[in-house]
């Protein structure tokens, strides 16, 4: 089943806090993950923060058409200092 974003908000830098429909909250960091053409305007932090939760698409969005998708945010997001795919491992 795809994880759904159920509420998420800019944080800092370019840290998001998502919570999922499940429950399940925490921070990701995508700065490491901003490369390649569509992602190079999200470098500007200012755009960074341009970001909205899309419910019909289910993904975080930025208006030039980047996007990151529920199952990959929920895998990464950090939980109490941990990742959320390091505690299925626990």
């Amino acid at each position: 089943m795809i994880p759904r974003i159920a509420e998420m908000k800019h944080t800092s830098g370019y840290t998001m806090w998502l919570r999922f429909e499940d429950g399940k909250e925490g921070e990701i960091d995508l700065k490491g993950e901003l490369w390649g053409e569509v992602f190079e305007p999200l470098k500007e932090r200012d755009y960074f923060k341009t970001a909205r939760l899309d419910r019909e698409l289910n993904a975080i969005c930025w208006p030039n058409g980047a996007d990151f998708a529920p199952e990959f945010l929920y895998d990464n997001i950090t939980v109490r200092g941990r990742r959320n795919n390091e505690l299925a491992r626990t």
